[in-house]
């Protein structure tokens, strides 16, 4: 690809999020669509998969759009699963996670609650992509969230912000354009790297005591950059390559969370490490 246009892939990311704040509601389908066997309340945790798994979506994603790949792959293996909507804003119904992390965070409190009241499970394992691996950090640290939830598991996240490859550098050369993001699309503006909600989550280390922590990078991630950012530190933490389990594999931000059958492998092994298999190129075939 030539460089102008590998420089333009993040500008015209920034473009698709502001076109989405105008798409009219009749434009966008419901994101309430059936969700193909997940969102069961009447199913109750297996002993061998005693804890519900609660899946969150990532930026301009949804609950059923984020997960059609994943969520299939855990149901067929036993697990109870969930996917909640977050971060709505007025006049969007098919693009989420675009309202303040905080809020969101607390959206998936209150859904983690109904889950646990639902299957009588004590605790729940919370699988995220992008911003989803990222705002269940929140919940955990600051809203009780590590006292009902065993793992986490992110997809590609943006633990440490992201700089878009550079772009958001550019910011505060445009005066207002910084203001203008964090008014209309606050999550964005949260998880620019050095953001004063990152400041605040990543203060005093990346973990709390009593939660098991892992990461799932790819290093062609073209939205979460530099991907070693989306790394955590502390106790009780796996950061992954994916192709360090495949060389071959090629995914990028978005293929990761949707389709990547080598990192939905890594996903369960993570879920139930006392069942892990090893993961290589031949997973993307279980």
């Amino acid at each position: 690809m030539l460089p102008w246009k590998r420089a333009l892939r993040p500008l015209a990311a920034l473009l698709l999020t502001a076109a989405v704040a105008t798409v009219p509601a009749t434009a966008a389908q419901a994101a309430g669509a059936p969700s193909s066997g997940w969102n069961d309340y009447s199913c109750k945790p297996s002993a061998a998969h005693p804890r519900p798994v609660v899946l969150v979506h990532g930026t301009l994603g949804n609950s059923v759009d984020n997960w059609l790949g994943l969520a299939p792959y855990l149901k067929v293996r036993g697990y109870c699963v969930f996917s909640l909507d977050y971060g709505q804003l007025q006049g969007v119904p098919f693009f989420h996670g675009l309202g303040p992390v905080e809020k969101s965070a607390a959206q998936l409190r209150d859904f983690v609650d109904q889950v646990l009241a639902a299957t009588g499970a004590a605790e729940t394992d919370v699988v995220g992509h992008s911003q989803g691996g990222m705002m269940p950090r929140w919940y955990l640290r600051f809203l009780g969230g590590a006292a009902k939830v065993n793992a986490l598991v992110g997809i590609a996240p943006t633990n440490h912000g992201t700089d878009l490859n550079g772009f958001t550098r550019l910011l505060p050369y445009f005066p207002g354009a910084a203001d203008l993001l964090k008014q209309s699309t606050p999550a964005l503006a949260d998880q620019v790297t050095g953001s004063d909600f990152l400041d605040r989550l990543n203060a005093g280390g990346d973990t709390v005591p009593g939660v098991r922590y892992t990461v799932i990078a790819t290093q062609y991630d073209e939205v979460v950059t530099p991907w070693r950012s989306q790394y955590l530190s502390g106790p009780g933490v796996r950061n992954v390559l994916l192709q360090d389990l495949c060389p071959v594999d090629l995914s990028e931000h978005v293929a990761v969370g949707l389709l990547d059958r080598i990192v939905f492998h890594e996903v369960a092994n993570a879920l139930d490490p006392g069942r892990a298999t090893p993961t290589t190129c031949a997973s993307a075939f279980d």
